[in-house]
């Protein structure tokens, strides 16, 4: 603990060094950092999935490196400290868990969402949904996710999978429907595929499968098979925009292989 200590004191050290003598730092304002901050995230989530603990370290220090940013920004301006953010998160933590801190009990993890999500609102004074909670600016398959963890920390949910995956097939059908009417009525299509896409997500999470996770490691993994494919009928001597999709076909099963 004191070697923590000492690190994140002399890291706030830096920080202020640089704000009065790098050019771009003393630049930078919150809006600035905003993008650069979430693209350090997804940064972080790629070195997660990769399972590489010295990037994992890395991402995790750039991010931090943009809180303690945020909060030197906040006091120029006397907003707020680095302090006020520890201490708010401190608190928030021990008014959340009153399974811990509290003579609240929670037997499982249901419970504990289910308090948390209640606490929330119960610190919101109560004029806002449970879904309010969602950031609009989530990316669309995040969002359906963490809608659908709020409902279910409601109460709102099915009893079990067999009912989400009739409800899956029971969309896909809709879909096609919709699809063998003709391509001309887009809106509805669409409509249709987006409950197609909501319902899958709800299955995964009832195998406990991350849906997000499982799209980008197929992300990745097409990515590492089409690369290879580009790269070795280029050795070959093969243009990938003048091959047959059967040649195309036979490297992409090596592919698979690698």
């Amino acid at each position: 603990m004191e070697r923590t200590l000492k690190e994140f004191e002399r890291l706030l050290v830096i920080m202020d060094e640089l704000r009065l003598k790098c050019p771009w730092d003393k630049k930078q304002t919150m809006e600035s950092l905003r993008y650069l901050s979430i693209e350090e995230v997804y940064e972080l989530s790629d070195a997660i999935l990769e399972k590489e603990p010295e990037n994992i370290k890395k991402e995790l220090g750039d991010v931090l490196l943009h809180i303690v940013f945020y909060a030197k920004i906040a006091s120029e301006q006397a907003s707020f400290q680095m302090y006020d953010v520890i201490n708010s998160l401190c608190e928030k933590l021990i008014s959340r868990h009153p399974h811990i801190y509290g003579d609240v009990r929670a037997d499982d993890e249901e419970q504990v969402k289910r308090n948390w999500e209640q606490l929330k609102l119960k610190e919101k004074g109560g004029n806002k949904t449970v879904l309010a909670g969602v950031p609009s600016s989530l990316p669309a398959l995040v969002k359906a996710m963490r809608i659908q963890e709020k409902a279910k920390a409601s109460g709102f949910d099915w009893d079990n999978k067999s009912q989400v995956w009739d409800k899956v097939k029971e969309e896909l059908d809709e879909f096609q429907d919709e699809v063998q009417q003709g391509l001309d009525n887009k809106e509805k299509i669409e409509a249709e595929f987006g409950d197609v896409l909501f319902s899958l997500i709800n299955y995964a999470r009832f195998i406990a499968i991350n849906p997000e996770d499982a799209l980008e490691k197929t992300n990745k993994k097409f990515i590492k098979r089409f690369t290879y494919l580009e790269q070795q009928s280029a050795i070959d001597g093969l243009k990938l925009d003048e091959m047959t999709l059967e040649q195309m076909e036979a490297y992409w099963q090596k592919a698979k292989h690698l």
